[in-house]
């Protein structure tokens, strides 16, 4: 079973970045494509990106063209690097890990991020 935690959240001004990092442990990272989601208050959580073992990497909707996720299968990390955010940005982003035998998926704590002037 893996364990996700996240890092990288904060409050930014609208245009700017932030790099999300989920670091995974206690399981064998290569079985696992890896997510990101997010919930905004109010909001049911969404698909933001998703990247197979292998590099495939995708962008869902909104994001795409300002996110970018990458993973490195050495360290066990997955990354969502932000760009041009935007207030509509704003949630709680979480690490998901989706095991491609199994089905099974888990879920990281969370961490906020907050775009706003």
């Amino acid at each position: 079973q893996v364990q996700l935690v996240e890092s990288g959240g904060g409050l930014v001004q609208p245009g700017g970045s932030l790099r999300l990092s989920c670091a995974a442990s206690g399981g064998i990272f290569t079985f696992y494509v890896m997510k990101w989601y997010r919930q905004a208050p109010g909001t049911q959580r969404e698909l933001v990106a998703f990247i197979t073992s292998a590099g495939s990497a995708n962008c869902v909707g909104s994001v795409k063209g300002r996110f970018t996720i990458s993973r490195d299968n050495a360290k066990n990390a997955v990354y969502l690097q932000m760009n041009s955010l935007k207030p509509e940005d704003t949630a709680v982003y979480y690490c998901n890990a989706f095991h491609v035998t199994t089905h099974k998926d888990y879920w990281g704590q969370g961490t906020q991020v907050s775009v706003s002037p």
